[in-house]
């Protein structure tokens, strides 16, 4: 039977909210409590997790709309499902704020639907169940730092700390399938889950492997902040979760470590697929990577992480709230200082790949966006004629953001390539 995908009430005195992005595309599956949506108020930004398992149909509303508490924005029905029934065809309308209109009730958590008892504290956020659920902690006697008890992420973050071994990442299954898996590597200063909307635009069936660099999300970095460091610490990861032969997608610094990760795994790392890759040439933008760091609010931050992306709407704003509160939380700036100067002192990049890249024996995709504002395209230049380049015209540093369709495409005939 069809499942009404409802904008939940999230905040007792919400009436509205606007959809910033999708990490799910029409037509795709999605699996029961896999992030959905993301949503932000005039409070704070959050996931909303799909509520049964299926494929999203009749989707209502693009990122940027602003829709009242109860809107329907799409269906998740079963394969073949007939759900014309579900009267959702009409596109969702973007809407001043309104006087308050409750979901329905079966689109609300029990919190939401009765009064909380005395005493109660179990009640968590949205990043804190997110946290939660990627770090594997139990949070049944955990208790809040927030109001009234409330659970926080960086609650939830002290009590996983302990259970990340030293050197060990955090690393999340985005999939589970049959196959050779995929690994995702990220860029300096985002995170395992940036990967989650492309990861939602490719087709179904194979395992996909996130991970934390050291020092980013919620992996320590440890004594050292060497590029080896970072490098042995993926592949560190990789043995432990079994993972033999992989398909290695990597973005920026992500990108350089899945170069010099192919060097060390040989024959297994069957394609590399480079999105906006560091270690193919000096330049680096280092006026974007000192004021990144130096960032203390989201009035500051915002400016720099414009830098990221030609099309700024393609991150959303929950990006640089989510920046800012992972280093509140966390205090994950100081280790990216010291990743910062070891990698890129003084605004250059002391990792050169390109003769690994060249001795890589396996199908290699670069891709650049030619407005990229944080390592030039041009880095590109003169790599082997093996190498397939793509080069996105009005895109910046974050193809996988603002070509997401276009760069699942080319992930797909990369793994194919490599299979």
């Amino acid at each position: 039977m069809a499942v009404e995908v409802i904008l939940p009430r999230v905040d007792m005195d919400m009436t509205t909210g606007k959809l910033t992005q999708w990490f799910v595309a029409e037509g795709e599956r999605v699996e029961k409590g896999q992030p959905l949506f993301e949503i932000e108020t005039d409070k704070a930004a959050m996931e909303i997790e799909a509520a049964a398992s299926g494929v999203l149909r009749a989707v209502t509303a693009k990122p940027g709309d602003q829709l009242p508490v109860g809107t329907v924005v799409g269906v998740i029905v079963a394969p073949n499902e007939d759900y014309s029934a579900a009267g959702v065809s009409a596109p969702a309308r973007a809407v001043a704020p309104a006087p308050f209109v409750a979901a329905p009730a079966e689109s609300l958590s029990p919190d939401d639907r009765a009064p909380r008892p005395a005493g109660e504290r179990s009640r968590m956020t949205p990043a804190a169940r997110r946290v939660a659920r990627e770090s594997g902690v139990e949070v049944a006697h955990l208790v809040g730092s927030g109001p009234h008890g409330r659970i926080q992420a960086r609650d939830v973050a002290a009590r996983g700390a302990p259970a990340l071994a030293e050197g060990a990442l955090n690393r999340l299954w985005l999939a589970r399938g049959q196959g050779r898996p995929l690994a995702f590597l990220h860029g300096f200063g985002a995170d395992l889950n940036g990967w989650r909307p492309l990861v939602g635009r490719l087709r179904p069936g194979r395992p996909l492997l996130a991970l934390d660099l050291p020092g980013h999300g919620l992996s320590p970095l440890g004594a050292d902040s060497s590029f080896e460091a970072l490098v042995e610490a993926v592949e560190a990861t990789l043995v432990e979760e079994g993972v033999g032969d992989v398909h290695l997608i990597g973005h920026s610094l992500g990108g350089a470590v899945a170069i010099a990760l192919a060097k060390r795994r040989g024959k297994s790392a069957r394609s590399l697929t480079l999105i906006s890759p560091a270690g193919l040439g000096p330049e680096v933008n280092g006026d974007f990577l000192a004021g990144f760091l130096r960032a203390e609010s989201e009035r500051s931050l915002a400016p720099w992480m414009r830098l990221l992306a030609n099309d700024e709407g393609a991150l959303g704003s929950a990006m640089v709230k989510t920046t800012i509160r992972q280093r509140r939380e966390r205090d994950i700036a100081a280790a990216q200082r010291s990743i910062a100067a070891t990698l890129f002192p003084d605004g250059a990049q002391a990792i050169s790949l390109r003769e690994t890249l060249a001795n890589y024996a396996g199908p290699v995709k670069v891709i650049f966006g030619l407005d990229d504002r944080i390592i030039p395209a041009r880095h590109a230049r003169g790599l082997s004629g093996l190498v397939a380049l793509h080069l996105f015209p009005g895109v910046g540093h974050m193809p996988h953001f603002e070509a997401r369709s276009e760069i699942a495409r080319l992930v797909e005939e990369n793994v194919a390539a490599g299979e």
